[in-house]
């Protein structure tokens, strides 16, 4: 019979490879087993509570415990439990879903197709944007821009648009047609003396100098994370995108602003476009879209898009894409009730309530020691751990900084995630002031004890 009750430290006990492990220290560590969730909180089989300081995978909006949500999903699978989009086939909630979100996005009567995750929806919209290419005969223009250090998803496609190599490293990537352009990280990449709109300027032109290399009629498209989050809780430098988008309205450069992590209310406005004032051609969204309750994603693409993607028909009858389970009823109508959540709620303003709060709290920190830079926008933030404020050094790998003081916040009851030696914060959009100052009276502890370690080590 299956172990149903596996302890916190048994080992290769159970049949789940992890993703982002290292599969042979988890050999020896064995898993950390959530069974509930309350709140922005999160507990464990032996009782013990967590905050989730990252909600989840940057993606629980709601927290963990959503009656309202819990009962959409029941009342659809009574209704109808599944059913698909193919073959001009529809349902109630698609439907009502894909208007929505529509509305709220901000570009003009766009079309919406769905998908089951972030990496699924990216790659679909690398699929869109070539297919329309060939309809209209531009056959050579398909190559991809994204950053370095950006986060885009893991299929073959989106693996190699992200722009960390640990993601390529061992699986053959990147593929051909897809391009990098610098990292947009003021304090990291940024020059002595530099201010954020000269080093903005020296960003796009290091984009200008990309596209005139490569040709402007080989290039399709531009990805672009708002904030760049899995690298590291990355912000635009001031005049970034302005720049950026004028150089790719010149050149003919589709603008896809990847928002699976930014949007709906991450940075206090529906989404970070809103926030920076993007005009994407297409806009991409998951996790806080259903609360990360269920699987879901989708594209949002402008009319431009969509009335080539129309026209194809002529050329290749069939529109021969898409997921069985994309648009699920049961996602789309946890999804749907998770958007009316939002605004019945005003979680949106919720967010720009307490950004000032988790804002001067993280902001704190910067004076530490050992914090080189801190980053932060709406609910996210980031605190680079560096050994000299004046150099901007980085720790010895060996030493393993963000690593130990992820796990001394976990040890204290706060779960977060650690890219290197940069910390992240994302916690769920519900979150009080008074839970954002237990937030990181924890993380303080931990930091404490991560800087003991830092002058005991050698």
């Amino acid at each position: 019979m299956p172990n149903h009750n596996i302890t916190l430290k048994d080992v290769d006990k159970h049949s789940l490879i992890h993703p982002y492990t290292n599969l042979a220290d988890h050999q020896r560590t064995g898993p950390l087993i959530i069974e509930r969730g309350e709140g922005i909180r999160v507990i464990d089989q032996n009782g013990k509570s967590y905050i989730e300081g990252l909600a989840g995978l940057w993606s629980t909006a709601l927290g963990f415990n959503e009656p309202e949500l819990a009962a959409a999903a029941a009342d659809q699978f009574n209704k109808l439990p599944t059913y698909h989009s193919f073959n001009s086939m529809a349902t109630r909630p698609m439907i009502e879903l894909a208007d929505r979100l529509k509305d709220m996005v901000p570009i003009s009567d766009g079309r919406v197709f769905f998908a089951n995750s972030g990496s699924e929806i990216n790659d679909t919209v690398i699929k869109l944007i070539w297919y329309a290419n060939n309809i209209l005969d531009r056959t050579e223009k398909k190559k991809i821009i994204t950053r370095k250090r950006s986060y885009h998803g893991v299929t073959l496609a989106t693996a190699s648009m992200t722009g960390l190599e640990f993601c390529h490293g061992g699986f053959d990537l990147p593929l051909d047609r897809f391009l990098k352009c610098m990292c947009p990280d003021y304090y990291r990449e940024g020059l002595a003396g530099e201010t954020e709109e000269q080093f903005s300027e020296r960003c796009a032109d290091d984009l200008r100098k990309l596209i005139e290399r490569e040709g402007a009629d080989t290039i399709a498209a531009f990805f672009a994370d708002p904030v760049i989050a899995g690298g590291g809780v990355v912000p635009p430098p001031a005049g970034y995108f302005e720049k950026v988008q004028k150089i790719l309205k010149e050149n003919d450069i589709l603008f896809v602003a990847d928002e699976v992590i930014c949007g709906f209310g991450r940075t206090g406005k529906a989404f970070a476009s809103d926030t920076y004032n993007l005009k994407p051609d297409v806009i991409t969204v998951a996790k806080a879209l259903s609360s990360a309750y269920l699987p879901i994603s989708a594209a949002i693409v402008a009319p431009a898009i969509w009335e080539v993607l129309l026209s194809g028909s002529k050329k290749y009858g069939v529109f021969a894409h898409g997921f069985t389970y994309g648009g699920h009823p049961v996602s789309a109508a946890v999804a749907l009730r998770t958007l009316e959540i939002y605004e019945e709620r005003s979680i949106f303003q919720h967010v720009q309530s307490v950004a000032d709060h988790f804002a001067q709290r993280i902001d704190s920190f910067a004076s530490h020691p050992m914090v080189g830079d801190v980053r932060r926008v709406g609910l996210l933030g980031g605190i680079e751990f560096s050994p000299d404020h004046a150099t901007k050094a980085q720790f010895d790998k060996s030493m393993n900084v963000g690593a130990f003081c992820s796990q001394r916040c976990q040890d204290h009851g706060l779960i977060i995630r650690n890219m290197g030696d940069i910390i992240a914060f994302c916690p769920p959009l519900i979150i009080s002031e008074s839970e954002i100052d237990e937030m990181f009276e924890k993380f303080e502890n931990a930091l404490a004890e991560t800087w003991q370690m830092v002058q005991n080590y050698g």
